[in-house]
């Protein structure tokens, strides 16, 4: 008899995006003429950039050849695209990285959910709330969370409400945690932290011990001053901080897959005799045993985003998702409605009308004006009563959206 993981029957029945993704296709089936206008996931609608695809296609033609033929890369990605990263994300902005610092993986999605596998199972975990669902989701695979509430809220996470009185920003714990998940600019409320506030957290980080598990999949769309692009522009990052980021909505990589990890060789975590251990060198033996690499192809081609063409195209992309996200934002304070974010971030925020549960709010935005959003329930229990829109669509569809938002409901 084979047994089960149980810690996968705490899981909720479906995942997010599979229970949003179910909930349209019946509606699809029940009204085949509905013209739907997609604002719910995040995934992008504008082409690769050019220099992108010349440099894929470059890497296809070398790979048809016997003397430009590449078999297994490295498990950590080729030295040439991780020097580019270093180059052009991190140097000019006073961060200094090593090559065997940066690890390209196949998205940043799968790299927060896996690298829980290094931390012990009695690690007290804090989470912001509204919460991408990956972070909880994996550690309760793990069997770190316990059980839920009625709340859906896990009886050993800790966490931090993203309200309106804070700001959407989450407050330092109250109790002494050892892994913290951050977000920034935040997926799903677009709101982001100054170097100021990111400080505390490694401040706190340090004095704790505690690990920072930073998502930056979204650094590429900020837009003010004083907003780090990079947790490790912030003194003593390095010593308790590990990075992720992504092109998938940058460049357009979603379907291609292609993102990469910083882990500091500084970064350390403890045995139960109170020895360090660096998490650079665990991750390392993690890939290479479990990964074997992204395609020379892909790799290739996120390189040439470094590229000066690939530069400029890839500005021109974020512009035009930027522009998406303030017709979005515009549109809806205008109508009267509450919104966070927009601004330093593809994602917008919204409070729904009338103290309306956002699933609710999620069927009567479909049956009414044929317009997808996420519910803020499914990002955790602080996400009820508020829904997201993604500046991911095409302008004309984003248009549509917003009229039809407003004049409907």
């Amino acid at each position: 008899m084979a047994f089960v993981n149980e810690n996968y029957l705490k899981l909720p029945g479906s995942y997010l995006f599979s229970e949003i993704a179910r909930r349209v296709n019946k509606f699809k089936q029940e009204n085949p003429s509905a013209d739907i206008i997609r604002l719910g996931i995040g995934d992008v609608t504008r082409p690769l950039p050019a220099a992108v695809i010349e440099a894929m296609k470059k890497a296809v033609e070398e790979m048809g050849h016997a003397e430009t033929f590449r078999g297994y890369g490295p498990e950590q990605g080729y030295e040439f695209l991780s020097q580019a990263i270093i180059d052009h994300d991190f140097t000019p902005r006073g961060v200094n990285l090593s090559t065997d610092e940066v690890f390209i993986s196949d998205g940043a999605k799968s790299d927060t959910a896996n690298f829980q596998e290094l931390f012990g199972v009695n690690n007290t975990i804090a989470v912001s709330d509204p919460v991408y669902p990956v972070y909880v989701d994996t550690n309760v695979m793990a069997g770190r969370t316990g059980f839920p509430n009625e709340k859906g809220q896990f009886e050993k996470l800790v966490y931090l409400p993203c309200t309106e009185e804070n700001g959407m920003k989450p407050a330092l714990p109250q109790s002494r945690v050892d892994m913290i998940y951050l977000c920034f600019p935040n997926n799903p409320t677009g709101m982001t932290l100054s170097h100021e506030e990111l400080k505390q957290w490694v401040d706190y980080a340090r004095e704790n011990k505690s690990i920072i598990l930073f998502d930056a999949a979204y650094e590429s769309f900020i837009r003010e001053e004083n907003v780090p692009h990079s947790i490790f522009e912030i003194e003593g990052a390095r010593e308790v901080a590990v990075e992720f980021r992504s092109f998938s909505k940058t460049a357009g990589f979603t379907g291609t897959r292609c993102g990469y990890t910083i882990v500091p060789k500084e970064v350390m975590v403890y045995d139960t005799k109170g020895e360090a251990h660096s998490l650079n060198t665990l991750w390392l033996r993690r890939q290479t045993t479990k990964f074997n690499g992204v395609s020379y192809p892909v790799q290739a081609a996120a390189a040439a985003v470094f590229t000066e063409a690939g530069q400029k195209q890839v500005k021109e992309t974020i512009d035009y998702y930027m522009e998406n996200a303030r017709i979005i934002r515009d549109g809806l304070q205008k109508a009267g409605y509450k919104v966070f974010g927009g601004i330093n971030a593809p994602y917008i925020w919204m409070k729904t009308p009338d103290n309306m549960e956002s699933w609710e709010f999620f069927d009567k935005l479909i049956r009414e004006a044929n317009v997808v959003g996420t519910p803020g329930a499914g990002f955790g229990a602080n996400g009820e009563g508020y829904f997201r829109l993604t500046a991911f669509g095409t302008r004309e569809n984003t248009e549509r959206a917003i009229e039809r938002i407003i004049s409907k409901m």
